[in-house]
């Protein structure tokens, strides 16, 4: 079922205008026609089957019909990770938004190379990833934010798992087992390609709730260590637990 991300309200009987991307992946990518079913969501109202309709010449819209699934969240999961080049941040944000982040946060520590990021496009690779993958919500992105700022303001009921590449914490999933399950809120920390300084590692490990986690003998590019704490923590305190 083809699934679309739009920002209107939803309700039985609504006719909601598409913009002319939306059109153009449907028309010509997938190549439906009026009448056909589709999949709108907005991450709050839950998920509507609707139909498209042709009211005139090249100009769609889907026309509401029926809710199938009611608006729910997973895990209060965020992750953290320092600015790196363009296409291994893409791939974080794609990849974060189908392993459940809620939130994203682009952070600039002492040995982040650039500070800059386009987020119009993070943005759509995010909607994009949430449309293919089921999930009813999309995840925000949010930066870039100096390091610091990011951890001072970062709640403090938060726990959170910092991929320690040089230190001597125990391996993620025995480190987090038999801590408390999703129910709290928990974020993921991943370095930059040089790893954090001694003071900001140090800043991280006196902070209350801070998980230092080792991710193997091998040194991880960020989007890889990205991709393989997030699998690590849904495996063992996430929704994965019930799937």
């Amino acid at each position: 079922m083809i699934r679309l991300f739009v920002d209107q309200d939803l309700a039985a009987g609504q006719s909601l205008p598409l913009r002319p991307d939306q059109i153009h992946y449907l028309v010509n990518v997938m190549r439906q026609s009026d009448g056909a079913a589709i999949h709108v969501f907005n991450g709050r109202d839950g998920e509507w089957r609707g139909v498209l309709v042709e009211p005139r010449k090249k100009v769609f819209a889907v026309r509401v019909d029926a809710l199938v699934a009611p608006f729910s969240l997973g895990p209060d999961l965020d992750l953290y990770v320092a600015v790196v080049k363009r296409g291994r941040l893409e791939t974080i944000v794609e990849k974060a938004a189908e392993l459940g982040a809620r939130r994203v946060f682009a952070v600039v520590t002492e040995r982040t190379n650039s500070a800059r990021l386009n987020l119009d496009r993070l943005n759509v690779i995010a909607i994009e990833a949430a449309e293919q993958t089921g999930r009813l919500d999309v995840p925000r992105i949010i930066g870039p934010t100096p390091f610091a700022k990011a951890l001072r303001e970062m709640e403090d009921n938060r726990r959170l798992m910092f991929c320690d590449e040089a230190g001597d914490a125990p391996p993620a999933a025995e480190a987090l087992a038999g801590l408390a399950p999703a129910s709290e809120p928990w974020a993921v920390l991943i370095g930059p390609e040089g790893g954090f300084s001694p003071s900001e590692r140090a800043r991280i490990r006196a902070r209350d709730g801070a998980v230092p986690v080792s991710l193997g003998p091998r040194i991880l590019r960020a989007d890889t260590a990205a991709i393989a704490a997030l699998t690590i923590w849904q495996s063992v305190l996430g929704d994965w637990r019930a799937s």
